[in-house]
């Protein structure tokens, strides 16, 4: 997938920040269970709906050593959805973190929600 930065919009960027004053979590772990947390979730994200004007993160910072592992579950699930295209995985990962971020930001009041979550 060539995706070196990411950037969020400025919608999650806001609630990136409220869940990490709730939390103390990281912005790059936020994205990183948000991610998840979409793709577990039925329906395609609108990859049209989610302008880039937010936060930008190095795709390495928000991935860490488990980059191989989030490309491949993005390919998965583009596959369920009848979607999959090379040059389309880019946006659609970052379709998955914003939906994500808005997914966790109704779901997480504090560190005790994350086991409801998990």
């Amino acid at each position: 997938m060539k995706l070196n930065k990411i950037r969020v919009s400025s919608e999650a960027t806001h609630k990136l920040g409220m869940l990490k004053s709730r939390t103390g979590l990281t912005p790059n772990i936020l994205c990183r269970m948000g991610f998840c947390l979409s793709l577990n979730e039925p329906g395609i994200p609108n990859k049209e709906q989610y302008i880039e004007d937010g936060m930008e993160f190095n795709r390495y910072t928000l991935t860490g050593q488990f980059d191989t592992l989030f490309v491949s579950l993005l390919k998965e699930r583009c596959l369920q959805d009848k979607i999959y295209a090379d040059g389309d995985l880019p946006e659609y990962f970052l379709a998955h973190v914003n939906r994500g971020i808005e997914l966790l930001y109704v779901r997480l009041k504090s560190l005790r929600d994350l086991t409801n979550i998990l």
